[in-house]
């Protein structure tokens, strides 16, 4: 990865952000180098994930802008490209063509010192009505509080999506647009298009004084251009007081019906209800968590050419020094049950990453249990299918010998899923209860996924290659009817 990204990256720079002689071009310059040196040692580390999207090195985190244009899926992200620790942000960029191996590209976007910017902090990628690519960010100036001021900036592009250029418009949403009224924490553009109109959406507060009253704010599009927009209020308003603001929102359309996503400070919600265009307010009738791990955060999503809907997280909570810090949660497709709940399942591509599988089938599990003995790496896929008799409940241990990494322990008892110390609810089928696990175990991150319905992301302390699935029933009987585990390639 060092060498493809030492002789791509270069260069393109000064094609990706103009011609020499630019103010911000040593930036650029600076930026680069401090990525590549910091290279090495970030890719030798034994916890860096492999199929995962992070980063080449230094700090990266909310996933900004992924969009699918002329054959490729592009993601962006929040990068500072001088440390490891969060700093200044830039905008990281990788693109693959099957949503299996992936390559870095150069910086996207920097700050545009010369006009008193100091980050480029999150927000979305679209096509305008001119067929034009275009990037919305939000824009913080130089010394001033991001919480007090910001804009909404944007940039476009040539055809490739690697070079881009700063609308000369900017900003494309100030603060005029509100009128008298002040919006808090104003950031996170995020565009969406309903009765042939365009709209953005953008978190915020109403409301510093007494703590925030969280908002998603919404805009509509009065060009083809998207660089002239109307408020039209506020689209939600989060119903829980302690939400202080929210971030990051994504607004989109699941079949019939309209979902929001947020990150309130906290861990990522959904919303399911009717969006009225006419007036551009979100009435919310169902709701529930996106992820119920500590370590998932501002996702965003994309809408591939079939219609299917992805999502990708910041991967957070990763441990200091060692040259890179943050990843991407795995690609989740989403869809609506039957019962008009949220669900997610890995995006089908990633079973091109497997390896050969080791299987085993029906299994009957007691108090004295079955240990496995799954492929010997601590990149994994494994596979759990489960039936519990009612009033059973079963333990399972993901572990490996010669290192001190604690095991990763889940139990299930017919309704109640817990996974390293979370308790998560599941539903039961009549009067046996069914598991199906999908475990991903990348060094140090590990994703699960629970009946398609519920998921758990967190960092973890790297495995050693000898890992073990144990399995027991603590109450009753239960059968293991399927366990099959893959060694994972890398992405890259």
């Amino acid at each position: 990865m060092q060498r493809l990204f030492q002789t791509f990256v270069p260069a393109l720079c000064l094609l990706a952000h103009g011609a020499p002689g630019q103010s911000n071009d040593a930036l650029f310059h600076r930026a680069t180098a401090a990525l590549e040196a910091a290279i090495p040692r970030a890719q030798a580390d034994p916890a860096h994930p492999i199929f995962h999207v992070a980063a080449p090195a230094q700090w990266m985190n909310d996933p900004n802008g992924p969009i699918f244009y002329k054959g490729f899926y592009h993601l962006f992200y929040q990068l500072h490209p001088f440390s490891d620790a969060s700093g200044p942000k830039y905008w990281g960029h990788v693109r693959s063509r099957d949503l299996v191996k992936w390559e870095h590209l150069p910086i996207a976007l920097c700050p545009s010192v010369e006009s008193g910017e100091a980050e480029v902090w999150s927000g979305c990628c679209t096509v305008n009505g001119r067929g034009q690519p275009m990037i919305f960010y939000t824009s913080i100036a130089q010394g001033r509080s991001a919480m007090d001021h910001s804009e909404q900036w944007a940039a476009t592009s040539d055809d490739d999506l690697i070079r881009w250029h700063k609308c000369p418009s900017n900003p494309v949403l100030s603060e005029a647009l509100h009128g008298d009224r002040k919006i808090y924490d104003w950031r996170d553009p995020f565009i969406f298009h309903a009765g042939g109109k365009t709209f953005l959406v953008a978190g915020g507060n109403l409301n510093k004084a007494k703590g925030g009253q969280a908002v998603v704010n919404i805009y509509q599009a009065q060009n083809a251009e998207l660089t002239q927009w109307t408020y039209r209020g506020a689209l939600f308003q989060h119903p829980d007081s302690e939400a202080r603001t929210v971030e990051c929102p994504n607004f989109f359309q699941l079949g019939r019906q309209w979902v929001l996503l947020v990150s309130p400070y906290g861990r990522v919600q959904y919303f399911i209800g009717d969006f009225d265009e006419a007036t551009c307010r979100f009435h919310a009738r169902a709701r529930g968590l996106l992820d119920y791990g500590p370590g998932f955060y501002a996702p965003n999503t994309m809408q591939v050419p079939d219609g299917r809907r992805l999502v990708w997280g910041w991967v957070n909570g990763f441990p200091g020094g060692h040259g890179w810090n943050g990843c991407l949660s795995l690609p989740r497709q989403l869809s609506l049950s039957r019962e008009g709940r949220l669900r997610q399942e890995p995006a089908p591509q990633l079973s091109r990453l497997r390896g050969q599988p080791s299987k085993w089938r029906n299994l009957s599990l007691s108090e004295h249990g079955e240990v496995l003995t799954l492929p010997k790496t601590n990149t994994l896929e494994v596979l759990v299918r489960i039936d519990l008799r009612s009033g059973g409940k079963i333990a399972l241990e993901f572990a490996s010998a010669g290192n001190d990494a604690p095991p990763l322990e889940m139990s299930f008892d017919g309704s109640d899923l817990g996974v390293m110390g979370t308790k998560i609810a599941l539903s039961s089928v009549g009067s046996r209860q069914k598991l199906s696990l999908r475990v991903f175990i990348d060094r140090s991150v590990m994703e699960v996924f629970a009946n398609d319905s519920a998921c758990f992301t967190r960092t973890i302390k790297p495995l050693a290659a000898n890992v073990t699935l144990s399995m027991r029933a603590e109450h009753g009987t239960a059968r293991a009817q399927l366990v099959e585990a893959w060694p994972m390639q890398t992405i890259w």
